[in-house]
């Protein structure tokens, strides 16, 4: 009896052991920001459709938004992943998530990739804040495709602090904090959506003055803004 006794309480003592091993894993393996799969091939709901959404809008969806994480909505996934320096498995974890922006850490980095944001987010919000939504986004796009282009700097900054780029440097107007559309503005052309079609100038015909701009094939008028190559 006695050594039944002894094992039965050596046994519960491992129980309680166990579960606090996991217990304390789980809580660092969350703590620690790993990839945590929230979305998955399965999964349904209204985090699916936002997933839906937002990859469809970037074009790299082009299934029924219908909150089911199919195959179609876990190969897009794994495109965006591609696209974006993430790890490529298809699941929506919290660093894609976070690049979708849809869901945000509590931290508070200073990686480059935020500090982009940050100006892009600015510079939208300087030079097309009351633009429509997707006119703010080619904003940012235009930035973008100049950062691909080899004549042009290399880098978000280097285009925007570009001598002579953008009036709204150089009158201060870049300074001003972007809202929250500007923001997400900006996070949706980094993500991929390019209203402009590729284009690397835009100009407001109402106010330009520089009459080599007017040569510019012109692609597409978003709001105030006509978007040329």
């Amino acid at each position: 009896m006695k050594n039944l006794a002894k094992r039965q309480k050596l046994f519960a003592i491992l129980s309680i052991v166990f579960i606090f091993c996991i217990f304390l894993g789980y809580n660092l393996f969350f703590r620690n920001n790993e990839v945590i799969a929230l979305s998955r091939y399965g999964s349904t709901g209204s985090e699916v459709t936002q997933i839906q959404t937002k990859l469809k809008r970037w074009g790299y969806y082009n299934g029924n938004i219908d909150g089911v994480y199919g195959s179609k909505t876990a190969a897009a996934v794994r495109s965006f992943q591609a696209k974006n320096g993430l790890t490529v498995d298809g699941i929506a974890g919290r660093k894609t998530l976070e690049a979708m922006g849809i869901f945000s850490s509590s931290s508070s980095g200073s990686s480059s990739n935020n500090s982009d944001l940050n100006l892009l987010a600015h510079l939208i919000y300087a030079e097309a804040r009351g633009e429509p939504y997707s006119g703010q986004v080619a904003v940012g796009a235009v930035v973008l495709n100049r950062v691909k282009s080899s004549s042009f700097p290399n880098s978000v900054a280097g285009v925007i602090y570009q001598t002579g780029a953008f009036d709204v440097v150089s009158d201060g107007q870049i300074n001003y904090s972007p809202n929250t559309t500007a923001i997400n503005a900006a996070r949706d052309a980094m993500n991929g959506w390019d209203p402009t079609y590729g284009c690397i100038y835009y100009f407001n015909p109402n106010t330009a003055t520089s009459k080599w701009i007017w040569s510019r094939p012109h692609v597409i008028t978003i709001g105030n803004h006509r978007f040329c190559r």
